[in-house]
């Protein structure tokens, strides 16, 4: 019995479920199952959108759904999430078929090829611990490609509005290509596209809780049937058939032809979904008091995708708005996924041929709603203006990239801007100069304090980082253009090292260069507040001999004190 439970807890630790079903309350089937009923409404419509967006059979989004929702319950240790396809995964998966112009099962299989190498790439996080990659893309870089995303996905679906068409390297030629085809609007298309766009804000801010795109999906469909929409030259999503995929790998070749795009694809959903995962996992887990394992839910979001990718599906992570109403529906445990992912099962088997009356213009409306509310976040563009302006052109710069190179492109953009701004922060660090607080012992920012003391002949400057290769250089550069171009002369120069946590063989050679930069400029160097790990480098390296043993204060108000002191008594600055 010990062993068998045991076992149990040892597989429990991969297989989270076999932990917590047989322990399920009764209590919370109400909650759960009302829970499920209504994630399946919310996203059997939009997961149709999404498949448009990523440009496979409109079946592909569902079996997406259903893998995500199942497999996310069986491997997830999340109460209230809800894994499947998303807007912005769709638009990278988009991206890439564009990229590469294959269309129908080719796509698909590009599709399924992708969502399989973004589920191997989740596994291989967890095995290796390697969450910490997904800070390659700061926020402001991810604001800014899923804003770009999104309007390269409505302009990409403002032909179906029209039933006109439009083509384009990239979003600016393709949206120019539009606009030079509206003298061939057809009118039918563009009334039932209007309708929908209509009815979808209408629901969107005067009855929120009312699904949209549920109420979308379905009048679309009745206005098919009831007024012949087809016949009238509206154009139909076409056949989509009922049942369930058989199990199937993509080829080899697609592989070895498509490695490429399938690694790069790949790599930014792997970016974009644990971002998602991690942070929207913690916020629920947070608000309802139990504890996640951030490595076992990238096993969970991994096990999600190559189940989705088996069985043709799309990429998948975990869905913001679904895993909301989910929570807001009474969902306590993941049975409430797994009602989801039976949901959607049988609405493969039962309703699918439903969907082939769908008009395009309606499933357009859908989509544009769905990216535009879904991807496009103005408060915080308006939240990096006001607080962080460089922040905000860093937002703007990989929207502008996303529309210029295209999504896949863009996500290259994205990484490159992000880590071209890390560069930038960790080389170019805050050196302020110090002041004296009227009748205190305490020194401050000048910058934000200006009226503080100051001591001719004095500088007090603090370095707000490391001391290294990569800023090594800038202390230096920041020292000679304080003190080489003084008029009056400078005859001390006190460094407040409080915010230096380390300091490497480089930087320690660089404060010998500067110790004898300030010697020959007739001055003194004096170091204040230096912490241990930072002293024991300085004194390995001979710098604290060089610079002398009483030139290393405890803080910066005894450093000036005995410069000053120095100064009175005529003693030599060396």
């Amino acid at each position: 019995m010990t062993s068998a439970a045991n076992q149990r807890r040892g597989l429990g630790r991969w297989l989270p479920i076999i932990a917590w079903l047989p322990r399920y309350d009764r209590a919370f089937v109400r909650g759960d199952v009302a829970a499920g009923i209504a994630v399946t409404a919310l996203i059997v419509p939009k997961n149709l959108g999404y498949a448009g967006i990523a440009g496979v059979p409109l079946q592909n989004g569902l079996y997406a759904a259903a893998a995500g929702a199942v497999l996310y319950a069986l491997f997830g240790t999340s109460q209230q999430i809800s894994t499947g396809p998303s807007s912005s995964l769709a638009a990278v998966a988009g991206g890439a078929v564009l990229l590469t112009g294959l269309a129908g099962k080719q796509a698909a299989e590009l599709v399924a090829a992708i969502t399989l190498v973004t589920g191997a790439l989740f596994l291989l996080l967890a095995v290796f611990r390697l969450g910490w990659i997904s800070r390659f893309l700061s926020k402001p870089v991810i604001t800014g490609f899923l804003a770009g995303a999104a309007v390269d996905v409505v302009i990409g679906e403002l032909p179906k509005l029209t039933g006109t068409t439009a083509d384009g390297v990239n979003a600016w030629r393709e949206l120019g290509s539009w606009v030079g085809s509206l003298g061939d609007i057809h009118g039918a298309t563009l009334v039932v596209g209007v309708v929908s766009l209509g009815v979808s804000l209408a629901l969107r801010f005067g009855a929120p809780a009312v699904p949209g795109a549920l109420v979308l999906v379905a009048g679309g469909i009745l206005a098919a049937r009831l007024f012949d929409l087809g016949g009238h030259g509206v154009d139909l999503v076409g056949h989509v058939p009922r049942g369930l995929p058989a199990p199937q790998l993509p080829s080899v070749d697609l592989f070895r032809e498509r490695y490429a795009t399938i690694g790069v694809a790949a790599a930014a959903l792997l970016l974009i979904g644990f971002s998602q995962t991690a942070g929207d996992a913690r916020a629920f887990a947070t608000r309802h008091r139990y504890r996640i394992d951030i490595d076992q839910e990238s096993v969970a979001q991994g096990m999600a995708n190559v189940g989705s990718g088996v069985l043709q599906g799309m990429p998948v992570s975990t869905s913001l708005s679904a895993s909301s109403l989910n929570e807001s529906a009474g969902a306590r445990t993941p049975v409430a996924s797994l009602v989801t992912g039976a949901l959607v099962v049988l609405t493969l088997l039962v309703l699918a041929p439903l969907f082939s009356d769908l008009p395009k213009a309606v499933l357009g409306a859908v989509i544009i709603d769905a990216v535009v509310f879904g991807m496009i976040d103005l408060p915080e563009f308006r939240r990096l203006r006001r607080v962080t302006p460089f922040d905000f052109w860093i937002a703007i710069a990989a929207l502008v990239g996303v529309l210029s190179v295209g999504v896949l492109a863009g996500v290259v953009v994205g990484v490159a801007l992000s880590i071209g701004w890390l560069v930038y922060v960790v080389t170019n660090p805050p050196m302020p100069l110090l002041g004296r607080e009227a009748g205190t012992e305490v020194f401050r920012d000048l910058d934000e304090h200006p009226g503080d003391e100051t001591f001719p002949g004095i500088v007090v400057l603090r370095i707000d980082s490391g001391v290294f290769f990569a800023t090594a250089q800038a202390l230096d550069d920041r020292i000679r253009d304080l003190t080489e171009p003084a008029p009056d002369g400078i005859t001390g120069v006190v460094l407040d090292l409080e915010a230096v946590p380390f300091i490497d063989s480089q930087g320690s050679e660089q404060l010998t260069q500067i110790h004898q930069l300030v010697q020959t400029g007739g001055a003194t160097l004096r170091l204040a507040r230096v912490k241990p790990a930072v002293l024991g480098v300085l004194r390995r390296d001979g710098v604290i001999d060089r610079i002398g043993v009483d030139h290393v204060h405890g803080n910066v108000h005894r450093a000036v004190e005995a410069q000053r002191a120095g100064e009175r008594y005529g003693q030599p600055a060396t």
